[in-house]
């Protein structure tokens, strides 16, 4: 076996900026600053929806809602995959209620205007009988779509950055995981009582391990970070498995190696965060994915999946099961310290309190926030 990582790992020097304190209460309690994330944040930059696995087929289909809107996330007869406004163009009705499903077309239940999975309107029932009606006018409301590494991004903005741009401090850095051929083998969604900003900030320390999580800290040692990625919209780096070769129930891994796994690497989780609303935790032999949706300011819905080969699917020797309760018994233990945590924050006696050395990366995320939010 080799010993030496892969060379997409690059180790940054991480400094700790002494003096650094958590976000005042207004952040995490305001409507007012809410409603400025909603419009600045997650109406303005490239949000995570899904993976491409979710919509396998032409006709497949999921909505999604984003900064209150609900979108339409498609896969048409060319296998393109395309974001719209779940809106018809007709009188404005809701056209799709499900939440996911497959259809050869997209027809509103109210009048039965129908739409081409393209978007194209291809039927409107007596709009012949008036002559200056023309269909191509009147088209579903697209919304800018792309593919990173598998995963499906939107942004409602009318003229945002590529994501080529956007995602090129990351150009061949996890090409090496296999993510866009993964599969997910479960989906667990969470209601959290907490600012969704609490959520960030506890996925980027481990300060808090020993007390929160016993038996993850037992596998994989709190002070064993590397960070690589210390500043910006992209924050994260590894620790180490020290115990079993996986972080399961059982110690053992529970599928096929996600990817070209390689040397140290298969002794290591890597953590990253990507703003807004990712966290990829890549595991040896799965990837686990959360996606984060503020509700409110004291309220956000998490999706978390986890991700696998699809060769492990046909093997006597897959148990996802073993990682899917591993990090379900984490996560809850999670939104349980992040709940407490907003209550906290929401009295009057809070103050914003310092950051220890081991919570560089927290830091910087409240860093990245503020430059787009204030």
């Amino acid at each position: 076996m080799e010993t030496t990582a892969l060379p997409a790992f690059r180790k940054t020097t991480e400094t700790f900026t002494s003096g650094a304190k958590t976000l005042p209460r207004r952040y995490f309690v305001s409507p007012e600053v809410f409603a400025r994330e909603q419009d600045r944040i997650f109406a303005a930059q490239w949000v995570c929806v899904g993976h491409q696995s979710q919509i396998a087929n032409p006709g497949d289909y999921f909505v999604q809602d984003v900064a209150g809107e609900s979108l339409l996330i498609t896969r048409d007869q060319k296998r393109t995959i395309r974001g719209f406004f779940n809106v018809c163009r007709h009188r404005g009705t809701r056209l799709c209620e499900d939440s996911s499903g497959h259809s050869s077309t997209i027809q509103c239940p109210y009048h039965a205007w129908t739409y081409a999975l393209d978007g194209r309107l291809i039927g409107a029932p007596h709009m012949e009988e008036d002559r200056g009606f023309q269909k191509h006018d009147y088209s579903l409301g697209a919304v800018q779509t792309a593919l990173w590494e598998g995963f499906i991004f939107l942004n409602l903005a009318d003229q945002p950055r590529t994501v080529e741009e956007v995602f090129a401090p990351l150009a061949g850095k996890f090409t090496h995981w296999n993510l866009p051929q993964l599969r997910s083998a479960k989906r667990i969604a969470y209601d959290v009582g907490a600012n969704w900003k609490l959520i960030f900030e506890n996925y980027s320390e481990c300060y808090h391990c020993p007390g929160v999580h016993p038996m993850l800290s037992k596998v994989s040692p709190y002070d064993s970070a590397v960070n690589d990625l210390c500043e910006g919209p992209f924050l994260g780096g590894f620790m180490a498995i020290t115990k079993g070769t996986s972080l399961t129930m059982s110690g053992d891994a529970c599928a096929l190696p996600v990817g070209d796994v390689k040397g140290e690497d298969h002794a290591r989780v890597f953590y990253y965060s990507f703003f807004p609303n990712v966290l990829l935790s890549m595991h040896p032999d799965y990837v686990m994915v959360h996606q984060v949706w503020p509700q409110a300011p004291e309220r956000t819905l998490i999706s978390c999946d986890w991700l696998f080969h699809p060769k492990a699917f046909e093997r006597a020797d897959f148990h996802p099961e073993d990682a899917i309760e591993f990090w379900d018994m984490t996560n809850r233990q999670d939104w349980h310290v992040c709940e407490l945590s907003q209550q906290g924050i929401a009295s009057r006696a809070y103050r914003p309190g310092p950051y220890s050395p081991r919570e560089s990366i927290p830091a910087a995320w409240d860093r990245e926030y503020l430059r787009h939010v204030d």
